[in-house]
């Protein structure tokens, strides 16, 4: 289980947060988390998930992963493969790669199995409240239309994230909400954190900062001690 609350980085398919350079983002982060005594995970791409998880001790997770066990499934991504290159979870259903609910199911249950960590992505109160039903770890509220806007939705749909946190209690009181969408700075942090969550779930703030170091400094530091 992931340590909370925490500053999940998804490095998405960015080229400051491929092949080298992944390694050398992870790096960065968990510097960061080591000074400030703070809970991070990063998301690197699969081709990368590997290499990363060997030079860094912070978790590494998957981006995704698709309801499929090992066996003949040319160019799909087992969630057994993902684990067996160091992943120690993986998100589910971003709204860059969503996936049907009874599929979200299916992955969060092979995951399970494997002992591996689910961070599921949702776009509004209706899906989060869905997807509680399915018990994943964690589940990472994200509109859609903010993601990588810069524009926060900790502070431009406050009630996206309040409303999500409500209603994935009431459903399952077991699964911790991360917020996303957005995410630039501490001060959202500490909102999203004040609307409920466990932390946040945040991409191009930090991948493609001028000064990255910088940039996870000033999210880590607004966790809640």
């Amino acid at each position: 289980m992931l340590k909370t609350p925490i500053v999940v980085v998804n490095f998405k398919t960015y080229p400051e947060s491929t092949g080298e350079r992944a390694v050398q983002l992870a790096k960065i982060i968990e510097q960061v988390a080591q000074d400030y005594s703070a809970s991070v995970a990063v998301c690197p791409q699969h081709a990368d998930i590997y290499r990363v998880s060997r030079e860094v001790s912070i978790p590494v997770l998957a981006q995704h992963v698709d309801p499929l066990k090992p066996g003949r499934n040319t160019g799909w991504v087992t969630p057994a493969s993902v684990k067996a290159a160091g992943a120690v979870g993986t998100l589910i259903n971003h709204s860059e790669h969503k996936i049907p609910h009874d599929q979200v199911k299916q992955v969060v249950d092979l995951c399970r199995s494997k002992e591996l960590v689910t961070i599921v992505c949702t776009a509004d109160v209706e899906e989060s409240k869905g997807l509680a039903a399915h018990s994943p770890d964690f589940i990472a509220v994200e509109p859609p239309e903010l993601i990588g806007t810069g524009i926060p939705v900790s502070k431009a749909k406050p009630e996206i994230v309040s409303g999500s946190v409500k209603a994935i209690q009431e459903v399952n009181s077991s699964v911790q909400v991360l917020c996303g969408a957005g995410i630039t700075t501490g001060e959202d942090v500490a909102k999203a954190v004040e609307l409920g969550t466990v932390g946040v779930l945040v991409a191009s703030g930090i991948v493609r900062a001028k000064d990255q170091r910088a940039a996870i400094e000033d999210m880590v530091r607004a966790l809640p001690k």
